[in-house]
């Protein structure tokens, strides 16, 4: 790799982590190009060499969280007992603890909107895409005998339902529900749902 590749590499990546920084301090809003430009050493227009745009960026970022939240939830998945249903208690309690420890990480992830005429990049779809076998496989050995159809749809709904309990639970307002408490309800639901589609 030639010296001026090396270097735009590593001012990418120092980028990438400068805008990881500023959006675990302030969000969305926080992330601002100038300010990151400035963190990095490089004049403003120059981190526009380095990504097409801000939107790229917040994907990069969006990376690197879903791939620590794929960790946390493949470490969740092999711990304690073998049983499915079990494992699938510990990935949404699991989901639940990177929510509450990567709060704005992990809300940029869903409130970052791309311009109305593009597209989100097929390699940034199929990263979300992947996260679903850690749901997908367990229920498909709770119940060997549903068609891919039936596990996709109940996978994306059992999702739905943790991840609206996360996110309603973790909001800085009156329905905050203390982490601990929200925990033992996400597991209480998960385990009455599987109890209830067997």
């Amino acid at each position: 790799m030639s010296k001026t590749l090396e270097r735009r590499a590593k001012q990418l990546e120092d980028l990438i982590l400068a805008a990881e920084k500023a959006i675990s301090a302030r969000g969305l809003a926080g992330l601002k190009s100038r300010e990151l430009a400035a963190e990095i050493g490089v004049a403003n227009g120059a981190v526009f060499n380095l990504v097409d745009d801000m939107d790229e960026l917040v994907l990069r970022v969006g990376s690197r969280t879903l791939a620590r939240l794929d960790a946390a939830l493949t470490a969740a998945e092999s711990e304690g007992s073998p049983s499915p249903a079990d494992a699938l208690v510990r990935i949404a309690v699991a989901y639940c603890d990177f929510a509450a420890e990567n709060l704005e990480l992990w809300r940029a992830l869903f409130e970052h909107r791309m311009a109305p005429d593009k597209p989100v990049p097929e390699w940034a779809v199929e990263e979300q895409m992947n996260l679903f076998r850690h749901i997908y496989h367990p229920l498909a050995k709770c119940f060997p005998n549903w068609s891919a159809d039936e596990l996709g749809i109940t996978a994306r709904s059992l999702f739905a339902a943790v991840h609206g309990m996360v996110s309603l639970g973790l909001e800085q307002k009156l329905i905050a529900v203390p982490v601990a408490a929200l925990r033992d309800e996400i597991a209480t639901i998960v385990k009455a749902t599987i109890k209830g589609l067997s």
